[in-house]
């Protein structure tokens, strides 16, 4: 039996599982990938929200990094929340050493239900220790204003105009470090993604159409997005069709979801 492309998951455990290690291990299995796992922080929560973030031990996180790197091989790596800056720093110094490739980083700031999950000193690690090691980060319009420090988007304007926004939103991350930007609209009313990265010494861009859908099952569509982003390189994908196919898998998702919980609940990993 062939064995399937590994991919790593170093994010928060939800005990949910609408997000973070244990929705990736779903997501992982549902794109015929295997999913290797390192959790950066515990939370107590449901679909109802957040109440507690315990990060982990960095030097925990560094030793679990180093015995999956020596005995399987990863694909591609997903990174969600941090926790705090001394996670996001072991973290940023293992994925040098081991030389990981495909590191798809999924900025986590806030959780669904509006919980703050990175502070001031995790921010600025995030932006100056980890977006130069990204191939492409995948955050949704709040995440890029506030990683770029940029104005926040306008509400209710035409795509055109919002477009305007992005780009520039999109180089100030590029020139962080990030080899590619897509930034994911899907709570727009046009729930467009919007895609630049770097080919052949060519800067390129790409709009991926979208339409809004009215859910309260929406708990974890970020880290679903960019597992499946990572899952989808692993398998070879070249970076556009790789964005095109995760998104189409998180519309399907929530459309397919059932009601799980009193509160925002998780979309149907497993379609």
């Amino acid at each position: 039996m062939k064995v399937p492309p590994v991919v790593l998951s170093v994010a928060g455990y939800d005990p949910s599982s609408g997000a973070g290690v244990t929705a990736d291990i779903k997501t992982a299995a549902a794109h015929g990938c295997y999913a290797v796992t390192s959790i950066t922080a515990l939370t107590v929560q449901s679909s109802r929200g957040v109440s507690q973030v315990q990060p982990l031990d960095p030097d925990l996180v560094r030793r679990t990094l180093r015995m999956l790197a020596e005995d399987v091989d990863i694909a591609a790596v997903r990174v969600g929340m941090l926790g705090s800056a001394e996670v996001a720093s072991a973290l940023a110094s293992m994925l040098k050493e081991l030389k990981l490739r495909n590191i798809v980083v999924d900025p986590v700031l806030r959780s669904s239900s509006g919980a703050s999950l990175l502070d001031e000193r995790g921010l600025q690690a995030l932006r100056q220790e980890l977006l130069p090691l990204a191939d492409v980060i995948t955050p949704n319009i709040d995440e890029a204003t506030v990683l770029a420090g940029a104005e926040a988007a306008p509400v209710g304007v035409p795509w055109e105009e919002l477009l305007v926004g992005l780009r520039t939103m999109s180089a100030q991350l590029r020139r962080l470090g990030s080899r590619a930007v897509v930034i994911t609209g899907g709570h727009l009313q046009e729930a467009n993604d919007y895609l630049i990265y770097l080919e052949d010494g060519t800067v390129k861009e790409e709009v991926f159409p979208g339409v809004h859908l009215e859910s309260t099952s929406t708990h974890g569509t970020g880290c679903a997005f960019a597992c499946s982003v990572a899952c989808q390189l692993a398998l070879g994908k070249h970076l556009p069709e790789a964005v095109r196919v995760a998104k189409d898998y998180v519309r399907r998702a929530v459309e397919a979801a059932y009601q799980l919980g009193k509160g925002i609940g998780p979309i149907n990993h497993m379609v």
